[in-house]
């Protein structure tokens, strides 16, 4: 059996180089968005990619999304504040949907009708709520390793990860608290990203390999505050959505499965499909698999 660093290795040289981005600056909302774009496929709909992290850019995704590109244009962006692109006023006021409500303004700046969302993590948390927002412009919604519905679970995820981590690993998380992540610190949030990052590979030998970009984003610090804070019922929200939807989840995820199973349950047209040997990065540990689903799901169009 091939470990997922061999089963990477053996994908990426199947599918030879990625594509070149194209960089632009797109203004809308008072933000100028650093939005990068794959070349245009001809009648195909294109495909807006969000990363999650709350705190990272698109980075996150590149190239690991690029196999997707050989079939229709992808386009990523940085979300307000991260990477890229321009900080807004008030960092201290940022909220998860103030990112949702971009999509549907950078599309329309793009000058797209229509296209299909790919969200990963929180990444598809502002998918999610950014698609609920926009329903004639989205296409069809793929969720990749998405938290669930409600924050009911968070406590789960990190049992799941405290065990997964080295003994050294496991005592920097631990600290870590609800209380220091409440905060807007982006040393906190930073920290707290870094430490748990091994936990989200079912190989931890993959995960070596694998840089985590760097990230001094306020705002994505305040973001992640007020979720740890706060916590977050979207079900009412979801519960409306009539977008055709895909939720692809890793079996191995320290995000609990019953998280994937919780949105299907509420998403009225969406479908499961779990990915053994995978965990938060099923495009990385399982690539064969997760873009046979994601292509199959998506279509020619």
């Amino acid at each position: 059996m091939l470990s997922a660093r061999q089963r990477l290795i053996a994908f990426r040289r199947k599918h030879g180089p990625h594509p070149h981005l194209r960089r632009d600056t797109v203004a809308a909302r008072g933000i100028l968005f650093a939005v990068f774009r794959t070349p245009a496929v001809p009648a195909a709909t294109p495909l807006v990619c969000v990363n999650g992290g709350l705190i990272f850019d698109h980075t996150l995704l590149w190239p690991a999304l690029s196999p997707l590109a050989s079939k229709r244009q992808l386009i990523l962006y940085d979300q307000r504040g991260r990477g890229e692109s321009t900080i807004p006023a008030d960092t201290s006021t940022a909220r998860i949907e103030h990112d949702a409500e971009d999509l549907a303004a950078l599309r329309e700046a793009i000058g797209l009708r229509q296209w299909d969302v790919l969200g990963h993590s929180w990444g598809a948390g502002i998918a999610m709520l950014g698609a609920e927002r926009d329903a004639e412009g989205v296409r069809r919604l793929v969720l990749v390793d998405a938290l669930g519905p409600t924050s009911a679970l968070r406590d789960e995820m990190v049992s799941a990860a405290l065990a997964r981590l080295h003994p050294a690993e496991r005592a920097a998380l631990a600290r870590h608290t609800l209380s220091a992540l409440s905060t807007p610190d982006i040393g906190v949030h930073s920290a707290y990203a870094r430490t748990l990052f091994p936990a989200w590979f079912a190989d931890r030998e993959l995960a070596k390999l694998i840089p985590l970009p760097r990230s001094q984003s306020d705002t994505g610090a305040s973001v992640a505050a007020q979720l740890w804070r706060d916590g977050y019922d979207w079900s009412h929200l979801l519960g409306a959505l009539n977008t055709p939807t895909i939720v692809i989840h890793g079996l191995e995820d320290v995000v609990p499965v019953e998280s994937a199973r919780s949105l299907v349950s509420v998403l009225p047209h969406a479908s499961l499909t779990v990915i053994p040997e995978a965990g938060h990065l099923p495009f990385l540990e399982a690539p064969d698999r997760f873009f046979e689903v994601v292509e199959e799901f998506l279509g020619p169009h």
